[in-house]
């Protein structure tokens, strides 16, 4: 939006890519987070070019433990306001716990949960003081279930959709709101980088685009979740989800996650 500040992690590829470039479209300035510097670098060219905005790039590894508070610094120190907070950095891993590496899942857990509540608790005050403010935070649909194959991954979404459903109604009223984009399979990378491939989970994918849309709209609006790139079937399946034997799901999961 005109004169609103987005700050978007995993700006580089994918989903975060077309966050961007949704919202620079709208005349909005850009803060752009990832660890691929050429990438970034790229990105900026295109949409300072393109729509006559600012960008900044600021290069990161949301993996380490200090990199929230660095971005949140260098904002500061830039003297840039955001009005929108999209934590979109997130990442998979396919294979058995016990199996997986101890440094695979952890830096999953720093990605995915903690550098977003961090993000999340040192933006969120300020919008809160001034009453005005977005925050998406990109989970999956793969939140409303146990995820056997992936489950660290899965269990770091089902945080992130609580957590954001718990701040939402805390902060009712101010003014802020936190949406939680809940999307199914996407043609990213995010299926190459997990080595979810040749699973039937990502027999059928969907465009990143109509799910960044659905996902900046919601956040917009103020909505609680979005449910986006997910089939009526599928739909059908995750509403049945809570009233399906859990060990019944389980089984299907772990079939739909193994290599075809």
């Amino acid at each position: 939006m005109k004169n609103k500040t987005a700050l978007i992690t995993g700006a580089s590829s994918g989903i975060g890519k077309e966050f961007a470039k949704l919202h620079a479209e709208r005349g909005g300035d850009l803060v752009v987070v990832a660890r691929s510097k050429d990438k970034l670098n790229e990105l900026k060219r295109e949409l300072e070019n393109k729509y006559r905005i600012k960008v900044m790039v600021i290069v990161k590894d949301l993996s380490l433990r200090n990199s929230a508070q660095e971005i949140y610094d260098e904002v500061k120190n830039a003297n840039i306001k955001i009005d929108y907070l999209i934590n979109n950095a997130g990442f998979g891993g396919r294979g058995e716990f016990h199996i997986r590496s101890m440094e695979q899942d952890i830096q999953m857990i720093e990605v995915n949960v903690i550098t977003l509540t961090k993000l999340t608790k040192l933006f969120l005050p300020d919008f809160v003081k001034r009453g005005d403010g977005r925050i998406l935070n990109v989970s999956s649909t793969a939140a409303i279930m146990p995820g056997p194959l992936q489950a660290v991954y899965y269990a770091t979404k089902a945080y992130v959709t609580s957590f954001s459903n718990a701040v939402w109604q805390e902060i009712k009223g101010t003014g802020v709101t936190i949406t939680t984009l809940m999307p199914g399979a996407m043609d990213t990378g995010f299926a190459k980088a997990s080595d979810m491939s040749n699973t039937p989970l990502f027999a059928k994918t969907v465009s990143p685009v109509d799910v960044a849309k659905d996902g900046y709209e919601g956040m917009l609006k103020g909505e609680l979740n979005v449910i986006s790139g997910v089939s009526l079937l599928q739909r059908m399946f995750l509403a049945l989800a809570p009233f399906t034997p859990k060990k019944i799901m389980m089984k299907q999961i772990y079939e739909m996650q193994k290599e075809k």
